[in-house]
């Protein structure tokens, strides 16, 4: 390789044009990932609450949704699970699908209900996530995937999830609003860490468990 010295600037101008542009990127991705990946309370209300989040990832729309869907098991966090084992769920991306959960002696649970699911762009569903269920506390999930950048064909995405609960508790449901919206920070950057780098994606100090307490230790009531 040779070097062209200006003063003290050494340019490495063997350097392909390439790699030039893909260290850019994913240093621009990187600080563009810093300012946007948060989980907001929309709005909180005792008759419900309204949580967002958005992330940015660095895979394309189409390969967020095929993990999203199809790795579940791999990205989820098993403690916010009935069973112990995130292997254990399975989404079915289409209207009347199931985002479902084996138990042991062939028992399940329903989470969630697919009523909306355009690969790649966006999957909706509806239903009370973890002790949701059992306080009679539900509503859509949406999660949306679109393209970041001019890049064709797309090579990262946005990544917006937003849920929205409505229901009935005696002292309202403003106090839930906080560990959900932590929870689902916790699941869906865990997402993106699995569709960026697969397992060792996982291992980051900031893909651990959050401080909802939603792994259920006791079998439900049959």
């Amino acid at each position: 390789m040779k070097l062209a010295k200006a003063g003290a600037i050494v340019v490495a101008a063997a350097v392909p044009c390439r790699q030039i542009f893909w260290a850019v990127f994913t240093a621009a991705f990187g600080l563009w990932a810093a300012s946007m990946a948060k989980g907001d309370i929309v709005e909180s209300a005792p008759g419900g609450f309204t949580v967002r989040i958005t992330l940015p990832v660095q895979a394309s729309p189409a390969d967020v949704y095929r993990v999203l869907v199809r790795n579940v098991g791999d990205w989820w966090n098993p403690e916010h699970t009935f069973s112990g084992n995130a292997h254990n769920l399975s989404i079915d991306d289409k209207a009347m699908g199931c985002f479902c959960e084996k138990l042991p002696d062939q028992g399940s649970v329903r989470h969630m209900q697919v009523v909306y699911a355009a690969p790649g762009q966006t999957l909706r569903m509806t239903g009370g996530l973890g002790p949701l269920q059992g306080i009679a506390a539900s509503g859509p999930l949406t999660i949306v995937l679109a393209p970041a950048g001019d890049a064709k064909p797309p090579v990262a995405t946005v990544l917006q999830v937003t849920y929205t609960v409505g229901g009935y508790q005696p002292k309202g449901m403003e106090s839930w609003a906080a560990p959900v919206d932590a929870m689902l920070t916790e699941q869906f950057t865990r997402l993106k860490a699995f569709a960026e780098e697969g397992n060792k994606g996982l291992k980051k100090p900031n893909t651990k468990s959050s401080a909802l307490p939603t792994r259920q230790t006791r079998k439900p009531s049959r």
